[in-house]
Protein backbone atom coordinates (compact mmCIF):
# COMPACT_ATOMS: atom_id res chain seq x y z
CA UNK A 1 0.00 0.00 0.00
CA UNK A 2 2.49 2.80 0.78
CA UNK A 3 4.80 1.85 -1.95
CA UNK A 4 1.43 2.24 -4.29
CA UNK A 5 1.25 5.49 -2.68
CA UNK A 6 4.81 6.78 -3.38
CA UNK A 7 4.88 5.50 -6.86
CA UNK A 8 2.19 7.66 -7.92
CA UNK A 9 3.13 10.52 -5.69
CA UNK A 10 6.57 9.99 -7.79
CA UNK A 11 4.69 9.65 -11.05
CA UNK A 12 2.46 12.82 -10.63
CA UNK A 13 5.50 14.99 -9.20
CA UNK A 14 7.53 13.42 -12.97
CA UNK A 15 4.44 14.51 -15.33
CA UNK A 16 3.84 17.71 -13.43
CA UNK A 17 7.55 18.92 -14.42
CA UNK A 18 7.04 17.38 -17.96
CA UNK A 19 3.86 19.75 -18.29
CA UNK A 20 5.28 22.91 -16.80
CA UNK A 21 8.98 22.05 -18.86
CA UNK A 22 6.24 21.68 -22.40
CA UNK A 23 4.91 24.87 -21.32
CA UNK A 24 8.00 26.59 -20.64
CA UNK A 25 9.06 25.42 -24.15
CA UNK A 26 5.75 26.73 -25.69
CA UNK A 27 5.71 30.23 -24.61
CA UNK A 28 9.69 30.59 -25.39
CA UNK A 29 8.33 29.45 -29.19
CA UNK A 30 5.82 31.82 -28.74
CA UNK A 31 7.73 34.99 -27.83
CA UNK A 32 8.54 37.77 -30.76
CA UNK A 33 11.65 38.41 -31.31
CA UNK A 34 12.63 42.08 -32.46
CA UNK A 35 15.64 43.34 -34.15
CA UNK A 36 16.56 47.19 -32.86
CA UNK A 37 19.23 48.97 -35.97
CA UNK A 38 22.26 49.02 -35.61
CA UNK A 39 23.11 52.86 -34.75
CA UNK A 40 25.93 52.74 -37.41
CA UNK A 41 23.33 52.25 -39.57
CA UNK A 42 21.34 54.89 -39.00
CA UNK A 43 24.37 57.23 -39.04
CA UNK A 44 25.32 56.68 -42.00
CA UNK A 45 22.02 56.35 -43.78
CA UNK A 46 21.49 59.96 -42.39
CA UNK A 47 24.37 61.09 -43.97
CA UNK A 48 23.15 59.58 -47.23
CA UNK A 49 20.15 61.52 -47.24
CA UNK A 50 22.04 64.77 -46.36
CA UNK A 51 24.19 63.97 -49.18
CA UNK A 52 22.04 62.86 -51.55
CA UNK A 53 19.94 66.29 -51.13
CA UNK A 54 22.27 68.53 -51.45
Amino acid sequence: MTFTIILIVCIAIVLGIAAMFGFAVSKGYDYNHTVDPHPDELDNNDMRNDHNKS
